[in-house]
């Protein structure tokens, strides 16, 4: 796996890129990095070019001052223009969670470039306000105790109970890696995520293929409100991951791998 770095607004962006053949991005979520994809990694280089990044603030990139939403998806051009020497095109891009956020993005903003496009455990629809309180009070507790003690609390929640009873040392290892997230950056992700408008039409309008992964145990991104987002594309490819939670990517591994190779291929 090849390691990278670009340079957006002075601050330096790190991604890794493996394999051949047809481009794919796989865009990371809230609190990871590019690492959560390793399983899919290993699967998919055999088969497709894989573009990785870390989002600004997470991982071996530097934070952006007052990026949003529509920062990170520029990054990813940014990426991708490097990776072109010029304009890239036939691209697919699956983003987790806030990944899926910045993946809706792009494709509203730069629609031409994709060839498909999937949300895995992700929504199209703007917070409620609801959760905007909720993560209101997210930002309250990063402020008052951290980040990492905020991500300690949080990561075990993403995981459903059955899986996550046999895999304490696999999500103690990924909570561990939060000491790497600064309060800074986490609350940029949260006010990002809080101001992001509806991106539905994004679904309605897209004309190529779109995938949803949902696991029937999401607390994060509820099953229903998934579920209702699939009617609108013209062409959607659907999976419920009937055993996960928001971690389809590690606790249903070997079906979230099957349906993105079919998905791409």
């Amino acid at each position: 796996m090849n390691e990278k770095i670009i340079y957006y607004k002075s601050k330096s962006i790190f991604y890794r890129v493996t394999g051949s053949g047809k481009p794919v991005v796989l865009i990371h979520g809230f609190g990871e990095d590019g690492d959560i994809w390793e399983k899919q990694a290993a699967f998919l280089q055999p088969h497709f070019r894989l573009i990785i990044p870390d989002l600004p603030g997470s991982g071996q990139s530097e934070l952006i001052p007052g990026a949003d939403i529509e920062t990170y998806a520029e990054v990813i051009k940014r990426i991708l223009e490097a990776e072109w020497k010029g304009k890239p095109e036939g691209v697919a891009m699956l983003g987790h969670s806030l990944g899926g956020y910045i993946t809706l993005c792009f494709a509203e903003k730069y629609p031409q470039l994709l060839s498909s496009f999937g949300l895995v455990h992700s929504t199209a629809y703007a917070d409620s306000e609801e959760k905007k309180t909720a993560r209101r009070k997210s930002i309250e507790f990063i402020r008052t105790y951290g980040a990492y003690d905020f991500l300690r609390t949080a990561i075990p929640g993403l995981f459903g109970t059955e899986w996550s009873a046999g895999h304490q040392a696999a999500i103690e290892a990924l909570v561990e890696k939060g000491r790497n997230f600064s309060p800074e950056a986490l609350i940029q992700y949260y006010e990002a995520m809080i101001a992001r408008p509806d991106r539905t039409e994004v679904l309605r309008n897209f004309p190529r293929p779109i995938l949803f992964i949902m696991g029937l145990h999401d607390n994060a991104v509820p099953f229903t409100q998934s579920m209702q987002q699939c009617y609108l594309p013209r062409l959607s490819h659907v999976h419920i991951l009937r055993n996960s939670a928001h971690m389809g990517m590690w606790e249903e591994t070997g079906l979230v791998n099957h349906f993105f190779l079919s998905f791409l291929g």
